[in-house]
């Protein structure tokens, strides 16, 4: 169909006043916005349609407005009530906040919670380093107390029981070549507070000479009461006195716990 054709046809009059199909009015806006004689044929009639309604209408003064005003209120007197509309959203802002609190401080506790276990966790490891740092630590000791029972280098002197204290004993470890000494001290009672054990080296003759070789100290901490104290070369015996703390620079006869020859 041609342009002119289709302006003639008196489908544009149609569409603008709304009695074509849904189909048509489609056709109508694709040939529209192809062809811009169409379009303008289209603006033209709904202009003339615009006059021709403004000509054709009565003049409608105050009076006859204010007329049909009250006659539209006195047919409609019924008010209409609107329910007020629920806030949802602010509702839904509270619930929100009061569940962003609970969840902090859940997440709070939880967090609380969790420190305390780290806490007892971080305790509990020291706890047991430090007693694996004593079990290595006796167990070096174990092993220096075997090294020196089972050294067959070593010569074994015992100590007897003495006047005060008859059923006391002791054993000497000594090492001849290396002059290295240990003590067996666990045949002795514990010595009083603020006392100790003495070790003397002895020379028998032509007199008697003691050598202070050290004194037991700790003597309840350690568990072995084996100890090692100082060294010594040409001992003829060795005996065991109770001293003041610290020891003395002579040994109290009175106080001879044990004594032995080599």
């Amino acid at each position: 169909m041609e342009i002119n054709e289709y302006l003639d046809s008196g489908i544009l009059e149609l569409y603008v006043f709304g009695n074509l199909s849904d189909a048509e009015n489609q056709e109508v806006a694709d040939m529209a916005s192809k062809h811009p004689d169409i379009q303008s044929e289209i603006l033209s009639i709904e202009k003339a349609i615009v006059s021709l309604s403004f000509s054709m209408a009565p003049y409608l003064s105050a009076a006859n407005f204010d007329r049909i005003k009250s006659q539209l209120l006195e047919k409609h007197q019924e008010v209409v009530q609107l329910k007020p509309r629920t806030n949802i959203s602010a509702y839904m802002g509270w619930a929100a906040a009061v569940l962003l609190l609970i969840g902090a401080g859940y997440f709070y506790n939880q967090n609380q919670t969790s420190q305390s276990e780290v806490a007892q966790i971080i305790k509990e490891k020291s706890t047991l380093n430090a007693d694996i740092k004593n079990l290595k630590l006796k167990k070096q000791q174990t092993e220096a107390i075997l090294a020196v029972v089972r050294d067959e280098t070593n010569s074994i002197i015992q100590l007897a029981g003495q006047a005060i204290a008859p059923t006391a004993k002791a054993k000497i470890y000594w090492n001849k070549t290396s002059q290295i000494v240990f003590v067996d001290a666990s045949g002795l009672p514990e010595p009083p507070e603020g006392t100790e054990y003495q070790i003397w080296s002895l020379k028998l003759s032509p007199t008697l000479v003691p050598t202070s070789l050290g004194t037991l100290s700790a003597f309840k901490a350690n568990d072995s009461k084996i100890f090692a104290v100082a060294s010594t070369t040409g001992a003829e015996g060795f005996g065991i006195t109770l001293e003041p703390k610290g020891g003395s620079p002579t040994p109290t006869m009175e106080q001879l716990y044990t004594l032995g020859k080599v």
